[in-house]
């Protein structure tokens, strides 16, 4: 690009120009997503972001509403207690959420949907219903030291040859 332009000649000329010696010199050739249609642009001013957070693996739930987002996570309540361990852990997942419901409901908001509460005692029971008990360990017996095996067989040579 330290070429500059020349003064007769008009700017969309020159760059139609340096593009052209660059497609002869192969500058453009084996890019990724050759001979592959652009994208069609979404019709709203946010496609760029959703496409970004999208791209970059972004949950779009931090955009949402509150009452909108706790609505969800009272969705996803049980998948998000499904890998938890004990009742207490579950009983206190639900809890905090009943909470930032709650809070919610003390906020001024505008118009729209109103989050709900969860009922702790359906999702312990579906908790309880869906839960994999995990499968006991079995018990073995202690194993003996080398030194104590050794002394009974020690032992056990001794009488047999006497």
């Amino acid at each position: 690009m330290s070429e500059r332009k020349p003064a007769g000649m008009s700017y969309e000329s020159w760059v139609e120009q340096r593009i052209g010696e660059a497609v002869d010199r192969g500058d453009f050739d084996g890019l990724p997503g050759t001979g592959r249609p652009l994208p069609q642009g979404e019709a709203d001013e946010d496609w760029w972001v959703r496409g970004y957070l999208r791209r970059e693996d972004v949950s779009t739930d931090l955009s949402l509403p509150a009452p909108l987002l706790l609505r969800r996570q009272a969705d996803d309540i049980d998948h998000t207690v499904g890998r938890l361990l004990d009742e207490a852990a579950v009983r206190r997942v639900v809890g905090e959420l009943n909470q930032r419901v709650e809070e919610s409901w003390r906020r001024p908001a505008d118009q729209g949907p109103v989050a709900r509460r969860v009922d702790a005692e359906e999702v312990v029971a579906r908790w309880r219903e869906n839960r994999t008990e995990p499968s006991p360990v079995p018990v073995t017996a202690p194993r003996t030291s080398w030194w104590r095996r050794f002394r009974t067989r020690l032992r056990r040579s001794t009488t047999s040859s006497a």
